[in-house]
């Protein structure tokens, strides 16, 4: 089955795919849009043109395990989500997701406005990899 995975942010939402094996996160690029309501739409019509069978919210839940109001504000827009996809919407902790990405970013020399247009889709990419991961340990929960 193919996974979306989505870094949600207020300007940049980040957006990954896997292959339909789960083997390989792969990124699908960052949408600019301002408006959840438009931006749940684009994410919807992606997830259908991509043959998505699940899509994965990161949830940005703080260190000590708290939710904050980003977290608030994913939960939300999942949950609009889920109202216009045609699959399952299921939220995924994605605590430190950015600070990898950078540091990825960091190891591949990416700066500047190329690192800022990419970033939230290295994020999206990574939230995928550790779901997928998730996954292929607990088979039997699925």
């Amino acid at each position: 089955m193919r996974i979306l995975a989505v870094d949600y942010g207020d300007a940049r939402t980040g957006l990954a795919i896997s292959d339909s094996s789960e083997l390989l996160a792969s990124p699908v690029g960052t949408i600019t849009e301002h408006d959840p309501q438009r931006l749940a739409e684009r994410i919807a019509d992606i997830s259908k043109e991509r043959g998505a069978g699940e899509i994965i919210v990161g949830l940005p839940i703080n260190m000590n395990g708290t939710k904050g109001i980003r977290a608030e504000k994913c939960e939300d827009f999942a949950k609009m989500l889920e109202t216009l996809a045609e699959c399952p919407v299921r939220m995924w902790d994605e605590r430190s997701t950015t600070v990898t990405a950078h540091q990825i970013l960091n190891d591949v020399n990416v700066r500047g406005k190329n690192r800022k247009a990419v970033v939230d889709t290295v994020a999206a990419s990574v939230i995928l990899e550790s779901y997928l991961n998730y996954r292929r340990k607990n088979k039997t929960n699925r």
